[in-house]
């Protein structure tokens, strides 16, 4: 065994599913959890349920195809080998754009924070602090924040852990709620709120929750034994659920579901209604670190996406241009979209975090949608790799078609569409060049 081996790191299966918890937890859990539960009421526990089977057949196929065939592109490069390079080239550019729409819901998402502390600071100058301070740490480098990120990870699991157990002692009456707030006298009449139409608009945010886990399966190659993928993502997928049940349970318990704002985290509103003078502002900082930590994430995901689109020709060469091993070019394009994320916070700052978080959500599941028809082109599938590829396919598509019936997902949806219809645009012209 040479040297260089040696010193390879590898990941145990159990090491890979914390890390997955702690990353795939952000801004879609501790704000867009807002949105789901004032849209499903106590059917929000549906939602995130019926959102992890289906995240969980998409990574399982994309685990299977890491193992199986390991490739530097990942989902992009087997939708290339599937059907095609006009598949690898569209999909590239959806992930580009499903990234640069997280990013702007996340930098929205940290300003709404910051105004738990300031509440009279315009959403947009937040927004540009944020910003400025993400694009400068991407300019001197993210290897701090990489190195960084296990323990952003352990805060935000930590978060979780101090709510749940801040809520269940005030729901065994440890804790008693301040004068003239929400109680947490509950009947069962409660659990009736919602509606199957709430469910079906909610899902979309379900999901959304979920983002991450095409990046844990590129992970699949850093384990020690790839073929652990699927247990690795089974485990991390039942503790984010066990998590994100528990948290939305303990909430719809503390507060009435018209107490939700989905301009703030939900956990955030339960915890400020106890005595508890410290604890909400804590918190409240976690999640800006944990915010700005993903958020950073995004940008370089962002940018170093846009490089890699340009040194496989599925992008201007310009952007795979370096200064000093700094993207330039490509760093430019990411500071002009930052800038017109804060532009879109000037001119609609009411429900700017829903349009964003919808549309972020819509273009990640087109890419998860193909992972699983790249699945089935590329593998030996059983019946039933059939059957769960079906469902997950009901599943998301049931998720993209609910957001044509609530206004403001709507929106999103036409924002997605919109993205859509460039790419495509771009792909026929991209393939039409190659074949003239």
């Amino acid at each position: 065994m040479s040297k260089s081996t040696n010193h390879e790191k590898k990941l145990t299966w159990w090491q890979m599913s914390f890390i997955g918890v702690g990353c795939i937890i952000g801004t879609g859990y501790f704000l867009g959890s807002s949105i789901t539960i004032e849209k499903a009421g106590y059917l929000v526990l549906l939602a995130y349920f019926l959102a992890a089977i289906g995240t969980w057949i998409v990574y399982e196929a994309l685990a299977k195809l890491t193992a199986e065939h390991p490739e530097k592109g990942s989902f992009r490069t087997y939708a290339k080998q599937a059907f095609g390079q006009w598949a690898g080239f569209s999909n590239g550019w959806v992930y580009w754009s499903s990234e640069m729409l997280i990013m702007g819901s996340q930098l929205t998402a940290l300003a709404l924070f910051a105004q738990f502390w300031f509440p009279n600071a315009p959403l947009w100058l937040s927004a540009s602090v944020f910003a400025s301070l993400g694009l400068i740490v991407i300019l001197i480098g993210v290897q701090l924040v990489e190195k960084m990120e296990n323990v952003f990870g352990v805060m935000k699991i930590a978060a979780i852990v101090m709510f749940l157990a801040i809520g269940i002692a005030a729901l065994l009456g440890w804790l008693e709620p301040q004068k003239g707030n929400a109680g947490i006298e509950i009947t069962s009449k409660d659990f009736l709120t919602g509606s199957a139409m709430g469910l079906w608009v909610a899902l979309v945010y379900a999901f959304y929750a979920f983002g991450g886990i095409e990046v844990m399966g590129l992970m699949a190659n850093e384990l020690e034994d790839p073929k652990n993928a699927p247990k690795a993502g089974k485990i991390m997928l039942l503790v984010l659920t066990i998590l994100y049940v528990m948290s939305f349970f303990v909430v719809l318990k503390l507060i009435p579901i018209k107490s939700i704002d989905p301009n703030e985290s939900p956990i955030l509103t339960a915890l400020t209604q106890f005595h508890l003078p410290w604890i909400p502002h804590v918190f409240n900082a976690i999640l800006i670190i944990a915010g700005f930590s993903t958020m950073v994430a995004s940008l370089y995901a962002v940018t170093t996406m846009l490089v890699t689109l340009a040194e496989e020709n599925d992008a201007p060469a310009l952007f795979a241009k370096k200064s000093r091993k700094i993207p330039l070019p490509a760093f430019g394009l990411t500071t002009l979209v930052v800038l017109l994320s804060i532009v879109v916070a000037l001119l609609l700052p009411e429900n700017i975090f829903e349009y964003l978080t919808t549309a972020a959500g819509l273009m990640l599941l087109y890419n998860w949608m193909f992972i699983l028809f790249s699945y089935r082109k590329l593998t030996k599938t059983t019946f039933k790799d059939h059957l769960k590829i079906g469902i997950g396919v009901v599943l998301i598509g049931t998720a993209i078609s609910g957001t044509l019936f609530d206004k403001i997902s709507r929106a999103g949806f036409l924002v997605s569409l919109c993205f859509l219809v460039l790419i495509a645009g771009a792909t026929f012209l991209k393939m039409k060049r190659k074949h003239s």
